[in-house]
Formats: C-alpha cells, sequence, structure tokens
C-alpha cells in the first residue's frame, strides 16, 4: 500500500501529519514524502520541517496519494511541473485526496472539474474559480476515488474514512483508538456558520496584521 505525500514550502503540518498517523498503520503501508527534491520542507509558519526522500521525478504511481494545503499552495496553481505530477500519479492512484487547500492543487490540476468538493472556508471562491463546486462537507468523496477534507483537522476524518475503505470498520475503528481520536472541544466554533463573529473579526484582525508585517503571528 503506497502512501505518496507531498511536501512543499508553506503547508500546514497538521494536513500532513494528522493523515499520516492514520494511513502509516494500513497493513503494508509504504509512505513516501516527496518533493521537487529530496531535503527539508518548511511549514507556513517556517518553525517546523519535514524531510522530503524522493523527488516527484522518481515517484511514478501511488494506492493513495494525499496533497496537503496550506499557504504555499497558492504560490503553485500555476507550478505546471507539479499539477502535471499530480495528473499522473492520479491515473495510477485507487484514491486520490486532498486536505483544507491542498483540494485547490487537484481542482487547478483538472481533476475536480464540475465535481462537489470542500477546502478550507477562506479559499472557496478560489476553489470554485477552478471549476469545482463548493460543499461545506467536512469530508467529500467523488466517483473515480477523489476525496477531499475540509480544513486541516479534517485530514484525521478524511484519512479514518480511507482506512475504512482500504481494510475495513474494524481497522478503522482500532486506528481511531490508536489515536485517541475522540474530539471533544472546549468550544462549539469549529467551522464558519458556527463560529461567533467575534472569532471571524479577531482571525481577520491577524489577518491583516500579518499582511503588513511579515513578522506579525498568524
Amino acid at each position: 500500500m503506497r502512501i505518496v505525500i507531498p511536501l512543499f514550502d508553506g503547508f500546514t503540518a497538521l494536513d500532513v501529519v494528522g493523515p499520516y498517523e492514520v494511513l502509516r498503520m494500513l497493513p503494508h503501508a509504504d509512505v513516501v514524502f516527496a518533493a521537487a527534491a529530496p531535503g527539508a520542507r518548511a511549514d507556513g509558519e517556517r518553525r517546523l520541517r519535514l524531510l522530503a526522500t524522493a523527488p516527484f521525478q522518481d515517484v511514478g504511481e501511488a494506492d493513495i496519494l494525499v496533497v496537503p494545503g496550506g499557504p504555499g499552495t497558492r504560490r503553485l496553481l500555476a507550478e505546471e511541473p507539479l499539477l502535471d505530477w499530480i495528473r499522473r500519479i492520479h491515473a495510477t492512484t485507487r484514491w486520490t485526496t486532498s486536505v483544507c487547500t491542498g483540494s485547490l492543487l487537484l481542482a487547478a490540476a483538472g481533476l475536480l472539474d464540475g465535481l462537489e468538493a470542500t477546502t478550507h472556508w477562506g479559499a472557496v471562491d478560489l476553489l470554485e474559480s477552478f471549476g469545482a463546486r463548493y460543499t461545506a462537507r467536512r469530508v467529500v468523496e467523488q466517483p473515480g476515488g477523489i476525496i477531499t477534507a475540509a480544513g486541516v483537522s479534517s485530514g484525521i476524518d478524511m484519512a479514518l474514512r480511507l482506512a475504512e475503505l482500504v481494510e475495513g470498520r474494524v481497522a478503522a475503528e482500532a486506528f481511531q483508538l490508536a489515536i485517541e481520536y475522540d474530539p471533544q472541544p472546549p468550544f462549539d466554533s469549529g467551522s464558519y456558520g458556527k463560529a461567533p463573529q467575534e472569532a471571524k473579526d479577531y482571525l481577520a484582525a491577524r489577518r491583516d496584521a500579518s499582511a503588513s508585517d511579515p513578522g506579525s503571528a498568524r
């Protein structure tokens, strides 16, 4: 079971690590972190780095492709070598998946034309500009083995569903138990539709500060 996760500068850490912690438990799982060239790639805050061990050119097939999101995705939407690689890998997969704004890369590669898909709530318009039809569902499955997950933490939900598809419900439940994934958040503000206006305003103010001061926290 070859699982390929592409890395790029500006990925979101949980988009990668969340699905990895689930999918690595699949029997005979072979997880490959790939990039344009081997080496470390920094997350969106440039504080955490993950190591890509394989160049894209050496990765020609996968059973599962997991495309993470992050602020770096927007810089890659016209990066034709990467988009062509995604198309070529998709032709070999049983499942092609994305987390958060990783769906923008699937859409830019032409894989989501006319299909329902999800992404982070802040990227809805951009997703639809590439021909996808946004839905607010947390995990969206489409014919052809395409699965998209909404923002960041939903990658764990997607990976558990994928584990069920690959190995059955009992295995997926066992993996959920192994990572003790039993969400009990202290607040009910985890989606844009439920979050209070004050929380939305707070995020907007931080984004504005980050845009005017590269050293500002996001």
